[in-house]
Parts: structure tokens; C-alpha cells; sequence
């Protein structure tokens, strides 16, 4: 390909760019590794942290086109450009906030994309802002936009002014009935995480107060229910038996369990904890009672609380090998665990009462 000519001014640019190109690489290293420690420590989940340095074949072919309105490499302000790009439409203000905390903005020259767009038009919607620091010479682009948005973009320059050539209006318009479906995901899906945000907040208050009646059985209610420790009282009460300590690990795999046996509510796993909690801890006794084990896993309550109603309501052998291949997989021990389970019970009081 051809070079293209420029006259002594900005081949004077052009020369101070790679004069300083190492300095360029490097603070755009330095930016993009605080600004990602920054979103990092603000727990702000971003889908990627782009940056680059502009090639000197890119900066010749900007300074041939319009070389005439630069004073110096310092007017032009995308020698280094960074990109966030987030999830959600909301998070992009969010992204927007801590730059304006790290960097100075420069208003003038920074512009907002998506507000240019017209009440009845779609298409490229960025935020743009032109920053520097103090102990740096030259400013520098900083995009923000989220991935549909990224995508928008991506496919308009391929597709679009990128090719050189006119696109006939029918094409365009297609574009342009995607624009608008992309904007409208984007808000959907901003939506529904907000949604989704109200919810957890008002099943983290509902079973703060107690009203577990009322609270669906799902992932959210039943971490928010553990949080509370239900099964912590029996736990301690089994380890009690043999002065052991209790080992902490996650319960979340009696969710399922829990929905197996009928539960629809907080406070039908509550109800099972009353009704079964005393088999439970004979149950218990019988498995630990004449060992010497010191330490017990914190899952032990609900598992006897479990094999207890499993028991009860006539769900045998075959009932518990179902639940622990709910809990830790499908396997032939299972079912051999169950039986002996079975047969230790058999002769437990709760199961000789009516």
C-alpha cells in the first residue's frame, strides 16, 4: 500500500508521536491497570477493559486527512483509547462516574452518543470522554459503552462506511430496525436485573421478620434463610454428643432436597425442621453415638432432618438413594448407604410412633 504524503508539519507531528511512543505505551498500560483495579474494588462486574496505542499508519492516515487542524501531537486526543465495556445500560454511568473520579474530563471535546440520537432514530450510542493527569502531556479517549452497544458498533463499521462504498437505503434501514432492537434488549435487560434486584431485597426483609409463610422456596430465599442459621441449633446439639467440633460447608444442595419432599415455602422447611428435628437428632445419636468422631459436617442436621421425613412418609430406601444423588451425584454406594440407613432406623423411636 502506498504512503501517503504529508507535508513538514506533520511529519514533525508524526516524528514527536514516535519519539514518545514508548511513554504512550506504557501510561496506557498504567490507565487501563487502574482503571480495572478501580472497578474491581467498587465490585462493578464489566464484560472487558480494552486499550491501545494508535499505529503510526493510523495516525499518518488521520494527520493526511485533516492534519491542517492540529497545532501538535497534543490536539489529538485518541493517541491513546481505552474502552469499558459493560453489561447493563446503567452500569455505563456507573463506569462514567469512576472515570470522572480518576481522571480530569475534558467537557468540551468529550461527548455523550447517546443523547445525539434523534426521538425517532437509532444507531451508535457511546459515551466518550477526553481525560488527562497532571504528570502527562497528552490526553487521552476513554469509551464506555455495553456489549450489545459494542456489538452495534462493530457491525455498523463493517458493514457500513468501513467498505468505502454507498449502502442502498434497504440495507440501511435493516440496520437501523437492529439498532433499535438492540437498544431495546439493553434496556430489558437493565430492567430486569433491577427486577430481580427488588425482589432479593424484599425476600431478604420478609424472612428478616419472620415471615417465612410467605417467601417461595428458590435459590435467593434459601440463602437469605440460611443466613439465619436454621440448622445451626441442632447441629450443636448433635455435637454435643461426642463434644465434637462442626465444619462448616454449603447447604445449598438441600434446596433441591427440600423441593423434593413437597416444600414450596421458607416456612415449609422451617415446619420440617419442628416436625423432624427430634428424629433427626436420634438419628444422629445412633450414627455418631458410639465413635469417636470429633468433628461433623454442618450438613448433618438437614440430611437426618431429610432421611427422617423421607422415613416417615414411607419413602424407604429407594427414597434416600434419590436424595443423595441429589446431593452429591448418581452412584451405586448410594443405594448401599441407604439400606444400612434403613436398617439403623428401624428400630429408632420416631419410627415406632403413629
Amino acid at each position: 500500500m502506498k504512503e501517503l504524503k504529508l507535508d513538514a508539519h506533520c511529519e514533525a507531528i508524526l516524528q514527536e508521536y514516535r519519539d514518545n511512543l514508548p511513554a504512550f505505551k506504557e501510561r496506557a498500560a498504567a490507565i487501563h491497570k487502574l482503571l480495572k483495579e478501580t472497578l474491581d474494588g467498587a465490585g462493578l462486574l464489566v464484560a472487558a477493559i480494552e486499550s491501545r496505542v494508535k499505529t503510526a499508519s493510523s495516525l499518518r492516515g488521520k494527520l493526511a486527512l485533516k492534519g491542517g487542524k492540529y497545532a501538535s501531537l497534543k490536539d489529538i486526543t485518541d493517541v491513546i483509547g481505552l474502552r469499558v465495556i459493560t453489561f447493563y445500560t446503567d452500569d455505563v454511568d456507573k463506569v462514567a462516574s469512576a472515570v470522572e473520579r480518576l481522571f480530569a474530563v475534558d467537557w468540551e471535546n468529550s461527548v455523550d452518543k447517546r443523547k445525539l440520537l434523534q426521538i425517532d432514530s437509532f444507531g451508535y450510542q457511546s459515551l466518550h470522554y477526553i481525560c488527562s493527569q497532571e504528570d502527562f502531556p497528552y490526553r487521552f479517549e476513554i469509551q464506555m459503552r455495553t456489549v450489545l452497544q459494542h456489538a452495534w458498533a462493530n457491525m455498523n463499521h463493517d458493514t457500513g462506511y468501513k467498505s468505502g462504498v454507498e449502502v442502498p437505503r434497504e440495507y440501511l434501514r435493516n440496520m437501523n430496525r437492529l439498532a433499535g432492537m438492540l437498544e431495546l434488549a439493553d434496556e430489558q435487560f437493565s430492567r430486569i436485573r433491577a427486577d430481580i434486584t427488588d425482589y432479593r431485597r424484599r425476600v431478604q426483609a420478609l424472612v428478616a421478620s419472620g415471615n417465612l409463610g410467605e417467601v417461595p422456596l428458590d435459590g435467593d430465599s434459601f440463602r437469605s434463610f440460611l443466613d439465619l442459621e436454621p440448622f445451626d441449633k441442632l447441629n450443636r446439639r448433635i455435637a454435643s454428643v461426642n463434644q465434637a467440633e462442626i465444619q462448616e460447608v454449603s447447604l445449598l444442595p438441600y434446596l433441591a432436597v427440600f423441593k423434593a419432599l413437597g416444600c414450596r415455602t421458607l416456612g415449609d422447611v422451617q415446619a420440617m425442621i419442628k416436625e423432624y428435628g427430634e428424629a433427626a437428632f436420634q438419628l444422629a445419636c445412633y450414627q455418631i453415638g458410639l465413635t469417636d468422631l470429633d468433628i461433623i459436617s454442618s450438613s448433618l442436621a438437614p440430611q437426618d432432618i431429610c432421611i427422617a421425613a423421607i422415613l416417615k412418609r414411607g419413602g424407604g430406601a429407594e427414597g434416600i438413594r434419590l436424595m443423595f444423588d441429589q446431593i452429591s451425584g448418581t452412584s451405586e454406594a448410594n443405594g448401599m448407604l441407604a439400606e444400612m440407613i434403613v436398617e439403623q432406623a428401624k428400630d429408632l423411636p420416631f419410627m415406632n410412633q403413629k
